[in-house]
């Protein structure tokens, strides 16, 4: 029990940590308006053979007149060290995460932040069969789910078809 008293207070502060440190570019006014946040489009092909990679393309956009930053902890732009990702199939059973969880020490430093330039676009990719036991067969849902982390709003989740050939 005591454990829990010192897990959960640490744990509530490493997710708030990231988000907090969110910052815009030193030319920015200030503007704490949620629709200035950075936002994320996530793609990837509607039907995936067995055998290819099943690639997700995550695309961070800054729609704005000025550089915005934003946390790379819970995306793919470190490497793979967690469950930024929910994905679920047809049925909504949410398929298991098999990959590393990593431990973070607060607060985050610099270079764990990413700058977007001015209505610029940044991305990156990842194969979802690294870290998740995908059926052939089936159709899933991918979504972003630490927003909380790394500041970033999801607009969508991804659709595919994992077929057997």
């Amino acid at each position: 029990m005591l454990k829990l008293k010192i897990i959960i207070p640490v744990a509530l502060i490493a997710l708030i940590g990231c988000s907090q440190k969110v910052h815009h570019s030193n030319t920015d006014s200030g503007s704490k308006n949620p629709s200035d946040s950075l936002y994320i489009v996530m793609t990837t092909k509607s039907i995936i053979h067995k055998g290819e990679k099943v690639n997700l393309k995550f695309v961070v956009h800054n729609n704005h007149s000025n550089g915005r930053s934003f946390c790379k902890w819970h995306t793919p732009f470190e490497p793979l060290m967690s469950k930024y990702l929910d994905i679920k199939d047809e049925d909504g059973n949410e398929v298991a995460y098999e990959g590393p969880m990593a431990k973070r020490i607060m607060p985050p430093s610099a270079d764990s932040y990413l700058v977007v330039n001015p209505r610029d676009t940044i991305t990156s990719n990842v194969d979802l069969l690294k870290t998740y036991r995908l059926e052939a067969g089936k159709k899933y849902t991918v979504s972003y789910n630490s927003s909380g982390v790394s500041g970033l709003k999801a607009t969508n989740t991804a659709t595919f078809i994992f077929e057997n050939q």
